[in-house]
């Protein structure tokens, strides 16, 4: 190809030499690139522009050509029989014939794995060339990745230009989380927001499956703690099977060893008590064993129901670490926590000793990605949380909480949940407006962990992506339709950031137009 390399800093550049090509081509008698006799590449067609798509495309080599959209007979055809759910799903999407295994012809998509094609399993090359498109990259994600960029090219009509695409995210960790314990969201609601996941590059869905005010889930060794409106297994084996066609990891979440709310609710003899008789709601007594046995039945279970390795732990806002004194407001967590850990144990000890017992049962049950909240790991004392378990960092607005440098210095692997950006709480409750797409676009980045400012640079590796998270604190302040239509743009703009964290090249307004051509 006759062309130069555009490097993209981080947005997606205006394009519109593609669409003038194929006109010149088409007044000149000229069919689509659909057709079996594809025109060849030459100088008499401007130099094509890079695609415009959400995530941009991090590198384009630019051609002179007419470029290619879907025809009457255009096929997708695969290189390796692994890439059959890819291919059908893309035949599926642009209205084309699957074809299998087999050589690719004028007009035609062809998917195929190749180990030099990528720098990292998510990786691809989409090279447009002489009618015809072919996606490669070393693992099946990466080519999922460059069949998503493929369908907003040609999305509403459009052109893939001509030339080749190398494009990989920065960041391992792109994840959407939503609490659909205070508010249940419906099975097909749900699936669909996993379709738009996957078609902007996310990889994880975080599910928040119980709380005080529910527990969502089907459950076969404690159904007594199920609410009614409830998620089949069935119906989470469908989302499950949804999310892996799209490369997108289910991250359960049951909360503990606060926000147990409904398991207490059916098992009344948990609940804590402190000095004065005080029983703070959704708290567990750590110092029973039974509460400790319950929970790990149900890990266990959804073990075997939700594959992968990831799982979230927990472990936020337990009430007696929020007290300024908490062996005096729960003396008998502080004398459970001397007689397992040493005279000078502490009840934060026994709180992490819970947390630690948590994450080797789901070790045992192969969950090797495990995250725990910020405000779970202890600054001191005699017990530690294990050195595997990330840190899913959010709250940075309590004076006390630990600094996300005290996490990185220690060599922990970090999640960005900043909830100064990414928390979107129904009903704005505490304080907490609803963030917005620009906010996000243009004044946050992957190490803007706490607040506003960025952890230092150096520590880049171990802040491992970010995770948008809804939170129903006010589950009746939106619909279903409302919350898709409010995160709507906060999701493109964040995955925008980490699928590439430079400076956007485009205006907030050019990038918003973008997004909503898009979702047309």
């Amino acid at each position: 190809m006759n062309g130069r390399t555009v490097t993209l800093a981080g947005g997606v550049l205006v394009a519109g030499a593609a669409a003038l090509a194929l006109a010149l081509w088409s007044s000149s008698g000229g069919q689509s690139g659909a057709s079996s006799s594809a025109p060849t590449a030459t100088r008499s067609f401007p130099l094509s522009k890079p695609p415009r798509t959400i995530p941009s495309v991090r590198s384009a080599t630019p051609a002179h050509g007419p470029g290619w959209r879907p025809g009457p007979d255009g096929r997708v055809v695969v290189g390796d029989d692994g890439l059959a759910d890819e291919g059908r799903l893309l035949a599926g999407e642009l209205k084309l014939h699957y074809a299998g295994h087999t050589d690719a012809r004028a007009g035609d998509v062809e998917l195929d794995l190749a180990s030099g094609a990528g720098d990292g399993p998510e990786s691809y090359t989409l090279r447009v060339r002489d009618g015809r498109v072919r996606i490669e990259g070393p693992a099946q994600a990466g080519v999922f990745y460059g069949t998503r960029t493929l369908k907003q090219e040609v999305h509403a009509g459009g052109t893939a230009p001509e030339g080749e695409v190398r494009d990989g995210p920065a960041k391992p960790v792109r994840g959407f989380m939503l609490d659909i314990a205070r508010k249940p969201f419906t099975a097909g609601w749900l699936e669909n927001l996993v379709r738009e996941l996957g078609d902007l590059k996310y990889n994880e869905l975080g599910l928040h499956l119980s709380d005080d005010q529910g527990f969502r889930i089907e459950s076969a060794t404690h159904p007594e703690v199920v609410s009614r409106d409830h998620l089949s297994k069935a119906q989470v084996q469908r989302l499950v099977a949804l999310a892996s066609a799209r490369h997108i990891s289910i991250v359960p979440e049951i909360d503990s060893p606060g926000h147990l709310g409904a398991v207490i609710g059916a098992h009344p003899e948990l609940q804590l008590h402190g000095a004065g008789g005080r029983a703070p709601a959704g708290t567990v007594d750590i110092a029973n064993p039974a509460a400790g046995r319950i929970v790990d039945d149900l890990l266990k279970e959804y073990a075997r129901l939700f594959p992968g390795s990831k799982w979230h732990l927990g472990g936020d806002e337990y009430v007696p670490l929020m007290s300024s004194d908490p062996g005096t407001a729960y003396p008998a967590l502080a004398a459970a926590a001397k007689r397992r850990y040493g005279g000078k144990a502490r009840v934060q000890d026994l709180t992490a000793g819970w947390l630690n017992d948590r994450y080797a049962t789901l070790h045992r049950a192969h969950r090797t990605a495990v995250r725990a909240w910020d405000d779970g790991f202890p600054a001191d004392g005699v017990v530690h949380l294990d050195k595997a378990i990330q840190v899913a960092y959010w709250t940075g607005r309590e004076p006390d909480e630990r600094d996300p440098v005290d996490f990185l210095k220690e060599g922990r692997r970090v999640i960005n949940y900043n909830d100064e950006f990414l928390y979107y709480i129904l009903g704005q409750l505490h304080h907490f407006p609803y963030p917005t797409g620009r906010r996000i676009y243009q004044d946050w980045s992957p190490l803007v962990v706490r607040g506003t400012e960025p952890v230092p640079a150096k520590y880049d590796r171990q802040v491992l992506g970010a995770t948008f998270a809804v939170w129903c604190d006010d589950a009746n302040a939106q619909t279903e339709d409302q919350v898709a239509a409010g995160i709507r743009m906060p999701l493109r703009a964040l995955v925008q950031r980490l699928w590439d964290p430079g400076k956007p090249p485009l205006s907030w307004n050019e990038f918003m137009a973008l997004g909503q051509r898009l979702g047309d």
